[in-house]
């Protein structure tokens, strides 16, 4: 997309053949891209936890005064998002209630879906917080790109055998696997040194990934104001989206792209275990153990899952900023 003359002055701290990274104010930036020109909207704001990020923000604002600075980037978002454009706000469920509450009233609600939390710790007096929640709104009635991924069948990870039975379903079971719920139980919380990039908690490639892949095309603007650690971005990068961000404190999103080899390998795997029935690992826990898959399920054993990062838009595209 061409350049408004009136954002000239603002020059990227990144620039990749896909997309442009601004360090600054997310309320600032997001004022300078013109209306109706963001296909996908995704906001992962600070909690207001009180905890210390690197660009030394107040994360410990009073209630009401959180709850209206969110409404005033959520305004942006939803002023830049296309007709038919998706919006994804991932927060606790304390924000999302009240933000949520908003947004209903100018687009068209969805889903709550609910991220589980792994190895989070209790809270005395109150029920063990288990999940986040990702709130997916659309701007008009429906949206323009809704292609969910589908998931393989839960398996035994010593047998391969599966933990559910479908009895006498599985002839119409689809081979590219499981749709889709609201629930979603297999996202990784990201502590490993080897896919945590900053201090401060990092989103999951396999969440952005399923967001990016759910709600846009290769070609699509995607836009992420809370930059964090750049997950949004290298999703973007890697599958072919043009994408828009923000943050207050770029140096670990800069250190992350200078290689993104290491993203790019955990992509791959992540996009090899989607949109197929059995994974290619539980196959093989199948055979060694002696338990061929059943042919109602009319999947070939030697069934190799395909990745679609390397189908990704490889021409550089200007971007609206």
């Amino acid at each position: 997309m061409t350049c408004p003359a009136r954002m000239m002055t603002m020059i990227p701290i990144l620039k990749t053949p896909l997309g442009e990274l601004f360090q600054g104010d997310c309320l600032d930036i997001m004022s300078r891209i013109p209306d109706g020109t963001v296909d996908l909207a995704f906001a992962d704001p600070p909690f207001n936890l009180g905890k210390l990020y690197a660009s030394k923000i107040d994360d410990s604002l009073l209630s009401h005064d959180y709850v209206a600075w969110c409404k005033l980037w959520l305004d942006e978002m939803i002023r830049v998002l296309k007709p038919g454009g998706s919006m994804f706000c991932y927060n606790l469920p304390k924000w999302n209630l009240p933000l949520g509450a908003y947004v209903g009233e100018r687009l068209t609600f969805r889903h709550w879906i609910t991220v589980d939390i792994k190895y989070s710790l209790p809270i005395q007096k109150r029920l063990y917080p288990a999940h986040y929640s990702l709130l997916y709104f659309v701007k008009g009635d429906k949206p323009a790109v809704f292609h969910p991924d589908r998931l393989p069948v839960p398996c035994c990870r010593h047998c391969g055998g599966e933990l559910r039975d479908y009895g006498g379903y599985k002839d119409k079971m689809n081979p590219l696997g499981v749709s889709l719920t609201d629930v979603w139980t297999d996202i990784p919380p990201v502590r490993h040194a080897k896919y945590k990039k900053r201090e401060a908690n990092g989103l999951a490639l396999k969440l952005m990934d399923r967001i990016i892949s759910m709600a846009s095309d290769p070609g699509s603007i995607v836009l992420d104001p809370f930059g964090g650690s750049g997950t949004t971005y290298v999703a973007a990068e890697l599958t072919g989206r043009r994408w828009i961000g923000a943050e207050l404190e770029c140096s670990s999103i800069l250190e992350r792209f200078s290689s993104l080899e290491g993203d790019r390998e955990h992509l791959a795997d992540i996009q090899a275990n989607k949109n197929v029935l059995f994974t290619r690992d539980d196959l093989k826990r199948r055979k060694k153990y002696g338990k061929p898959l059943p042919a109602e399920y009319r999947v070939k054993s030697d069934l190799t899952p395909q990745c679609s990062c390397d189908a990704q838009v490889q021409t550089q595209t200007e971007m609206v900023i």
